[in-house]
């Protein structure tokens, strides 16, 4: 999977407004419409463009709590972190989630609609789990900056 120059200007355009048209992209990177959607189709089939999502703003969802939390599995063992990964992929309150080093396990960014309605995601999601440890909570105050763009450059 190489990134010309031409596809790293496309991926950069489309990160920022998904709504560009093949044309006006186009325009931009200095390409036919129709140079830009095979372009666009080889992207999305490579497995280089994962999905075309939408943003949503949480609150106007009524989903204004958003907390990070650090998950430490009973133990590490193949199986216990196919089935915790597994919950995660199949829980919609779990925004992210990460399988990380250092103390915890998995990262995870969960959201609310309240502090009321976490509480009984906690007692469901993790206590009634037999395979976690623990977890510590920080519940997020400020969405600073909110975002899936990559820095995208042509391969050397």
């Amino acid at each position: 999977m190489s990134i010309d120059r031409i596809d790293a200007g496309l991926l950069n355009l489309i990160q920022h407004d998904n709504r560009l048209g093949s044309e006006e992209l186009g325009k931009l990177v200095g390409l036919s419409s129709t140079a830009v959607q095979r372009r666009l189709k080889r992207l999305r089939s490579e497995g280089i463009i994962e999905g075309d999502v939408a943003i949503v703003r949480p609150k106007a969802v009524g989903r204004p709590v958003s907390m990070m939390v650090a998950v430490t599995l009973e133990r590490e063992r193949a199986d216990i972190v196919d089935r915790f990964k597994q919950a995660i992929r199949t829980t919609p309150e779990v925004m992210n989630g990460y399988y990380v080093t250092g103390d915890a396990d998995f990262l995870l960014i969960v959201t609310a609609r309240s502090m009321e309605d976490y509480e009984t995601f906690t007692r469901r999601f993790f206590y009634e789990n037999p395979d976690i440890k623990g977890f510590k909570t920080m519940v997020v105050m400020d969405r600073v900056k909110v975002g899936f763009s990559l820095p995208v450059e042509a391969d050397e």
